[in-house]
């Protein structure tokens, strides 16, 4: 059912009005839970990084949140996720943590699923055209992501409560309308509202065009798709603000304009800042450095290593927008790590909340396992590792199913693995101390395997040739 439409406002125009940032110093000053509450606090965690319009509209952004107001509702915010892979990744965590804290503030919050804009391709931040994916590719990308939003949101409701009443988390999929339109009725009912040289004028657009490949215009249409799917929530269900990465506000302000221009009414933007690497190139999957949220892609243990990997200089900021901890906790964090940064204690606790937050409770268990398995060899996580878990923490590792009979040696294991090679070159491996089972190293070639000690709990083997070849060994008719 649609969430009823905002009452109307008056038309006048307001003169005089402080900006937004002045606002939110304001609310950064009371420190309370109402408009300036909300909105500064997430600027002052980095969260937040422009507003859309800042000032002179007949209603003010903070006006929206302010619980003290006269006839004060819950608001519904949104923000867009195009499907051009089948995985959501760290790079979109910031807007869906931008949604959460809405979320947890009282207020309906829609992740929309750009299953038509996604066929078109948003050239936003963009060099060149992005590679065309057929409708069924999209379709499938779309339920992949609607998936991975809907767990996303699953494991913050459970995960993170916080005892306060929280709004609603819907995800939609703008094919579900576009669907329905035909292109010629589309384009005379919504073309005539949006003017040539203010789309030719956005920078993603002036960018594309100046560029040696040009624009298509499948692209150059993208703007007007969003800024129609900004209407038809506002429309539908009385949404006023997008959210969205700074690239995407000229997207936004087309939706603004579109909105205003048919309905008087106002709306806003919100962008939230880029995720880089150390070398300053976005994170995704465009960029080929993405690091996914979906387990199949990049495992828990490795979104966990991502952020335990993190330098000092990055991590309390990255606890500021990554996790819902308060910020005095943080403050209390890094005065820890300051002492100790040795112990990676801040890094660690960002990395739990965030596998937390993507993969429950049972991912960051895997996350912590597979850590204490590789880098502090323990035989004890080892022992209770998953087959699965196994196959995530050694990608590159051969994979056996072996039949133990009696009498099998360690020479026999190692060459029944393809691990060593056959005659007295593989034999000397195992005397000069190159081989090690279970992280223990084996030296003597005649060792008939013990279960228990060569031979896991779990039916498993863990076989080490050198410093970094890895073969997984599971034993059959223990």
């Amino acid at each position: 059912m649609a969430a009823p439409m905002l009452r109307c406002f008056s038309r006048c125009w307001w003169s005089g009005t402080p900006g937004l940032s002045g606002v939110l110093a304001l609310g950064l000053r009371k420190a309370h839970s109402g408009a300036q509450g909300l909105l500064a606090a997430q600027k002052a965690r980095g969260l937040f990084k422009d507003f859309f319009p800042e000032r002179g509209t007949k209603l003010e952004l903070p006006q929206l949140f302010d619980r003290s107001a006269a006839g004060y509702s819950p608001q519904t915010i949104y923000c867009g996720f195009d499907p051009t892979g089948d995985s959501l990744h760290v790079g979109h965590l910031l807007a869906l943590l931008s949604l959460f804290h809405f979320q947890r503030a009282g207020h309906n919050v829609i992740a929309l699923v750009g299953g038509a804009t996604a066929r078109l391709g948003d050239p936003s931040g963009r060099t060149k055209e992005r590679e065309a994916l057929d409708a069924e590719r999209i379709g499938a990308n779309a339920r992949a992501l609607r998936l991975g939003l809907e767990a996303l949101a699953a494991n913050h409701q459970q995960l993170f409560t916080d005892g306060r009443t929280w709004g609603s988390f819907t995800v939609l999929d703008n094919s579900a309308w576009y669907q329905k339109q035909h292109l010629v009725d589309f384009l005379a009912a919504v073309g005539g509202h949006f003017r040539m040289g203010t789309l030719l004028s956005r920078l993603s657009v002036q960018t594309r065009l100046q560029s040696s490949e040009g624009m298509s215009l499948a692209e150059f249409f993208y703007q007007v798709l969003q800024a129609y799917d900004f209407y038809y929530l506002f429309q539908r269900y009385g949404c006023r603000v997008q959210l969205g990465g700074s690239d995407q506000l000229g997207n936004i302000v087309s939706g603004y304009e579109f909105i205003h221009k048919l309905t008087g009414e106002d709306v806003f933007g919100i962008t939230v800042p880029l995720i880089t690497n150390t070398t300053g190139a976005k994170l995704g999957k465009s960029a080929g450095n993405a690091v996914w949220l979906n387990r199949d892609k990049t495992s828990p243990f490795e979104l966990y290593q991502f952020f335990v990997r993190l330098q000092d200089d990055s991590v309390e900021r990255y606890l500021k927008l990554f996790t819902f901890l308060p910020l005095p906790e943080i403050d209390h964090i890094m005065q820890l790590h300051v002492k100790e940064p040795e112990k990676r204690s801040a890094q660690k606790r960002l990395a739990a909340e965030v596998t937390k937050l993507v993969h429950g409770r049972e991912g960051l268990d895997s996350a912590k396992r597979c850590t204490q398995a590789l880098y502090h060899s323990s035989i004890d996580a080892l022992e209770v590792m998953s087959d699965q878990e196994l196959k995530e923490l050694f990608k590159e590792a051969s994979f056996s199913e072996l039949v133990l009979d009696p009498g099998t040696s360690v020479l026999d294991t190692c060459r029944k693995a393809n691990a060593i090679p056959d005659g007295p070159r593989g034999y000397r491996m195992i005397t000069e101390g190159g081989v090690s089972i279970n992280h223990r190293q084996v030296t003597n070639p005649e060792c008939v395997l013990v279960v228990g000690q060569h031979i896991l709990k779990n039916g498993l083997s863990l076989l080490k040739i050198g410093k970094r070849n890895f073969y997984i060994i599971k034993w059959l008719q223990l």
